[in-house]
């Protein structure tokens, strides 16, 4: 988890910080079309949301390093929530009155209050949820046990953004959270019927994103602007790869398993830029024109970026060989130990009775041995798991 808070956080700092800056300078040098500070930094952390939804489906039809699935997989999550409340903070510091310094500083200030409080609210009602029905038996009605479910993950959402905040973020680590809590208090039956009902929501609402990608196509005023496309797609990869590369070699340093120079690769390439990107470009208030050239920029960049990028992923994938190394890692299964199916992991196999009687694929990576488990997790396991769960 430390390495995909890193590449979330401030690699999506990076990459848009990159992006940001680059159309700002190349627009004072007449090389694009020229936008202001806040409009350029608002463009960069808004294209900087990656979506690798095509890469993500093709790792686990080729079955790559599981290592390689996690980080990408999880990066694309935490990343999409950095984004929007990194690109809301920079909207929300615009002001006539303030100076290019100040409004960095305004920026910085709301991002980590709007990062810090969101993820404490979803972080409470999770807690909350865990201490409600670890005490309260409620596993002889799963039908009340999904409500109160779907209830506490949508309430931190509704919170959040009444107080102005993100609930993007407030809902989010309260999945995490609850993930790694609430969801062992739940019975068999609730905890399938949870992961069967959002995963069957998830697919839903990706369809219609992706229906009306290609709808907006035709069904909105453009305005292009070439050059600023082309530099903006340039300036993305730029920003990729210096958010990638460097904060590899750096987590490297405090990992057991070394992210390879053949990973680094496959992450940089695994940047596609999605829904989020355009739907944050939908919503930002500057002028009409200034509008409508960072819409149809963002469209056309998300349109490349898929499919160029999620199209050539297979052959790259093929090509570097970066399939699972069953030798690389040693497994261990603790066979006394009862385990339901848990929904922070998901390799989209078909749920039946294997799952709730066996340890599933990732979570055969957690070596459970006293003497490997250090920092938080040893605390968590001694003191947080008998506290919060059955």
């Amino acid at each position: 988890i430390g390495s995909i808070l890193v590449f979330a956080i401030f690699g999506t700092a990076i990459s848009a910080f990159v992006i940001g800056f680059g159309v700002y300078f190349l627009g004072i040098a007449e090389v694009v079309y020229k936008l202001n500070f806040i409009e350029s930094c608002a463009f960069g952390s808004l294209i900087s949301a990656v979506d690798p939804v095509a890469t993500i489906a093709i790792f686990h039809a080729l079955n790559v390093d599981p290592i390689l699935n996690m980080l990408v997989f999880g990066e694309s999550i935490l990343n999409d929530a950095i984004a929007i409340v990194l690109t809301n903070a920079i909207l929300e510091s615009d002001s006539p009155a303030t100076s290019t310094g100040e409004a960095i500083l305004m920026g910085i200030n709301r991002f980590c209050l709007m990062f810090f409080a969101s993820a404490g609210i979803g972080v409470i009602f999770a807690l909350v949820s865990a201490l409600l029905l670890k005490h309260v038996d409620l596993r002889k009605n799963p039908s009340l046990e999904f409500g109160m479910m779907l209830v506490f993950t949508y309430a931190p959402y509704v919170l959040a953004e009444g107080l102005h905040l993100s609930g993007i973020m407030a809902i989010l680590f309260c999945g995490i959270v609850m993930s790694h809590y609430t969801h062992f208090n739940l019975s068999t039956v609730t905890q399938i019927t949870m992961q069967q009902t959002l995963r069957t929501l998830a697919f839903i609402a990706e369809t219609c994103v992706f229906a009306y990608l290609g709808l907006a196509l035709f069904s909105f005023k453009h305005r292009i602007e070439p050059a600023l496309i082309v530099w903006s797609i340039m300036l993305s990869l730029i920003g990729r790869a210096c958010n990638i590369f460097p904060l590899a070699f750096l987590v490297n340093k405090f990992r057991e398993h070394q992210i390879t120079k053949k990973m680094m690769f496959i992450m940089w390439f695994s940047g596609l830029r999605g829904a989020i990107s355009y739907a944050l470009s939908l919503h930002l208030n500057f002028s009409d024109e200034t509008r409508h050239v960072i819409i149809t920029t963002t469209l056309i960049i998300v349109l490349v970026t898929t499919l160029f990028f999620g199209g050539s992923t297979m052959p790259l994938l093929k090509f570097m060989q970066a399939t699972k190394n069953a030798t690389r890692r040693v497994r261990r299964r603790k066979k006394d130990r009862e385990v339901t199916l848990s929904k922070t992991r998901e390799w989209g196999q078909a749920i039946d009775s294997e799952h709730l009687s066996e340890t599933t694929e990732g979570e055969v990576e957690v070596a459970f041995v006293s003497a490997r488990i250090k920092g938080f997790a040893k605390y968590d396991l001694k003191f947080f798991i008998p506290f919060f769960t059955r």
